[in-house]
């Protein structure tokens, strides 16, 4: 099918979706919808050929792929304007410890709550509450080999739309937001002094068992 032909069907498409759309999925609606087969590459020449067209300065808005797809997202410069729309109701607050709680399931991703809890060193059950109703993260399934199976937890492609990124590898590195030297906790098997022979310490066989 031509780019030229092919390219309102998506465009209509992704203003119509209420969430952003995979190049998997375009595919499969554009197949069904026209009874045609389309090839991935072409798709991909119609999507870039989409994205060069509304980057043009006398569009508001622009071709945009984030939160594990691609969707129209209003242009920097007109933020202040359409925030009016919906006034404060429009922007998802967060309470201190729940941004504390988001960071690191951010930037551990995927994390039990107890790991989150060690990091923190308060519980975190309001927390991930409140980020799961706002739909920021999401249950990723379960930690299989950790006693009990705990629930692990990740970001969500509304997480990752709302940032305007499309995989938590594009989220900023920590050294380039901070120029605090951020320290890893040691393991204390791992601190445990080595004896000649490399024989560990009788403290050390007691964690041993105790960790298994």
């Amino acid at each position: 099918m031509e780019i030229e032909l092919m390219m309102p069907h998506v465009e209509a498409l992704i203003f119509a979706s209420e969430r952003p759309l995979s190049q998997l999925e375009i595919t499969e609606i554009l197949a069904q919808a026209l009874e045609t087969g389309i090839e991935p590459g072409s798709l991909a020449v119609c999507l870039d050929a989409i994205r060069e067209k509304y980057a043009a300065s006398y569009y508001p808005f622009q071709l945009a792929e984030s939160g594990g797809g691609y969707q129209f997202l209003t242009k920097k410069a007109y933020h202040k304007t359409v925030l009016q729309l919906h006034g404060d109701k429009h922007i998802k607050k967060l309470s201190a410890s729940a941004m504390e709680t988001l960071s690191i399931i951010a930037y551990k991703q995927p994390v039990t709550k107890g790991e989150i809890e060690y990091i923190r060193g308060v519980s975190a059950d309001y927390s991930i509450q409140k980020l799961l109703e706002k739909e920021l993260i999401v249950i990723a399934g379960r930690k299989e080999d950790v006693v009990g199976k705990p629930l692990l937890y990740t970001t969500s492609r509304h997480f990752m739309d709302y940032l305007g990124i499309n995989s938590p590898a594009q989220l900023p590195q920590l050294k380039d937001i901070t120029d605090k030297e951020i320290i890893i906790p040691t393991s204390a098997l791992e601190a445990l002094p080595v004896l000649p022979g490399n024989q560990i310490p009788i403290s050390g066989v007691v964690a041993l068992k105790q960790a298994s």
